[in-house]
């Protein structure tokens, strides 16, 4: 049997990989919140709180993060 190297490590994660992660976060919270907003009238008789819309405002926010990852990310490496 021969000895083989072991397999190589996925390296270090650039810092670019956390802003696509925050940006899928924010666009999950939001969606979350925004399925929240129609479901709290069919539970309760009640209106949706305040904090359901501004967590709804995520996903704009996500959006953009994830475009400027896009952007960053597809550049060229020198």
């Amino acid at each position: 049997m021969t000895n083989s190297p072991p397999p190589a490590s996925p390296g270090p994660r650039r810092p670019s990989d956390r802003l696509l992660h925050l940006a899928v976060a924010f666009v999950g919270i939001g969606v979350l919140a925004v399925i929240g907003i129609f479901a709290t009238p069919l539970v309760t008789d009640g209106r949706p709180g305040l904090w359901l819309y501004l967590l709804a405002m995520l996903v704009p926010v996500g959006f953009l993060l994830a475009l400027g990852y896009a952007l960053w990310s597809g550049r060229r490496a020198r």
